[in-house]
């Protein structure tokens, strides 16, 4: 026991020690080049300057959560006041409108994906059980799949605004539109691979699990949930890890075409603005866009090591 420990500590050292090695060299090869790159707007940011612009967002975080509480403190203050003169006087509370920082929009895009994989979820995972457990469902489906499985999300996108347009009217909306459109094109980039995978997944079952639910006479919810979901596990989550990195850059994509509040709006507002820190903002935003989605990778991969019981099948 304690020689495997051992071996398992020394191979997790020697993997954070290659892992430093490497990021080590990523960012002198990034000094090195930015200090050769000259652009319109001054030289391209290196590591350092990368660095002093996320601490600067974060304070410009700070000061505006400081902003923030001292605008709903002086209304806090002007109602209490009203009210002491007038007992019946209802007071009335104004939302704070002051501009989202770059947190708020990390946080905007991350309920945003979420949503949308959820949701693709909710739709891909039972119609892909469906599909596989049925040759002639799967007929049917399949030439539809094959031919909106290649079609961009973002092509979808002004289809999605108008028709959101045109049919989310309502004076006191639950959401807001710009989530709405944004939420609609991450469940259309979603669904193909997680429909894919899971048909395939669930198609591919061994023929002995089968035999066995025949031959216990299993009901078909029971053997749904007692063989096929066990068996096509891996290749759900395949599905899912695929469709959640799709999601995350088509997302980004889309928040900057379509100007929706979240990372990609910061990032094009960035560009727009063409000021000497426009570029380590970027940077910054670029580097924070990628590790997120390396984060959503890993959680999933965890999910899945979780809920299967082949732990092999998770190792990546």
């Amino acid at each position: 026991m304690l020689k495997s420990w051992s071996a398992h500590s020394g191979e997790w050292l020697k993997t954070a020690i290659i892992s430093v090695v490497g990021i080590l060299v990523f960012l002198l090869m990034w000094s090195s080049a930015a200090s050769n790159i000259h652009t319109s707007l001054g030289a391209f940011p290196g590591p350092s300057a990368v660095a002093n612009q996320l601490h600067g967002l974060y304070v410009e975080h700070s000061a505006e959560r400081v902003k923030e509480a001292a605008f709903y403190k002086r209304q806090e203050e002007r109602n209490a006041k009203r009210v002491a003169v007038d007992p019946e006087y209802q007071p009335k509370v104004r939302k704070y409108t002051g501009k989202e920082t770059f947190i708020d929009q990390i946080l905007t895009s991350l309920i945003t994906v979420a949503s949308g994989f959820l949701l693709a979820a909710l739709i891909a995972i039972p119609l892909g059980i469906a599909v596989g457990l049925n040759k002639t469902l799967n007929t049917a489906i399949n030439p539809i799949i094959q031919t909106f499985k290649p079609v961009s999300p973002l092509a979808w996108l002004p289809l999605v605004t108008m028709v959101v347009s045109a049919v989310y009217t309502t004076d006191d909306p639950l959401f807001a539109k710009s989530f709405v459109n944004s939420l609609i094109t991450v469940t259309l980039c979603c669904l193909w691979p997680m429909l894919i995978n899971t048909s395939v997944g669930v198609a591919s079952i061994e023929q002995d699990l089968v035999n066995v639910s025949k031959v216990l006479r299993l009901s078909s919810l029971t053997h749904v949930r007692k063989i096929v979901l066990p068996a096509s596990i891996p290749m759900i989550f395949t599905g899912m890890r695929l469709s959640l990195g799709i999601a995350w850059m088509v997302l980004i994509a889309a928040e900057m075409l379509a100007q929706n509040p979240g990372l990609g709006k910061f990032v094009w507002d960035e560009f727009q603005n063409g000021s000497s820190e426009s570029l380590s903002r970027i940077m910054a935003a670029v580097l924070v866009i990628g590790f997120i989605g390396f984060l959503l990778d890993r959680g999933m991969l965890q999910l899945q090591r979780f809920v299967s019981w082949d732990k092999s099948s998770a190792a990546r």
